[in-house]
């Protein structure tokens, strides 16, 4: 079975937990205390991080790598475009946080929880933000979504 040390508070291993609901995995989440890190983090991620991915003898790290695993691992649904060059289009845009057309994505997973998010961090969207407030809603209200939240992220946003 899957593991996933995941921070309950951490967009990053948000972004995990909503792929793998998204998928309908059996998988189990490990909560880790953020300010107090078990020793076995250090040694799974050298950076001493999470979120982690374990499943038998493989251990990953980094959010948009355990997502591309568990998306080329489990196919269906596909979050990744199954064409090359969109595919390639999809990762420049995960690193250059730009948002990719109508399907929904992994770029969608990566940018949900940061605005999930705004409210916690403080930041008042104008009224000039109504149609990215919507796109949120649309990813908000998917049932993956709701599922992967833990009780200290749904009492983020007002």
């Amino acid at each position: 079975m899957m593991v996933l040390y995941s921070g309950t508070t951490d967009p990053y291993s948000h972004r995990c937990r909503f792929v793998l609901f998204e998928k309908g995995m059996d998988f189990e989440i490990r909560d880790v205390d953020l300010f107090a890190k078990p020793e076995d983090i250090a040694l799974m991620n050298p950076y001493n991080e999470v979120p982690i991915l374990v499943e038998r003898d493989l251990i990953l790290y980094e959010s948009h790598i355990i997502n591309e695993y568990i998306d080329e691992r489990f196919p269906h649904p596909q979050l990744m475009p199954g064409d090359p060059v969109a595919r390639a289009r999809v990762r420049l845009f995960l690193k250059n946080k730009y948002m990719l057309g109508d399907d929904f994505s992994m770029l969608d997973v990566a940018i949900a929880p940061l605005l999930w998010r705004l409210d916690y961090y403080g930041i008042d969207m104008s009224k000039n933000a109504v149609p990215l407030l919507k796109y949120a809603e649309r990813i908000f209200s998917r049932p993956a979504y709701i599922e992967a939240l833990t009780p200290s992220e749904k009492v983020m946003r007002k």
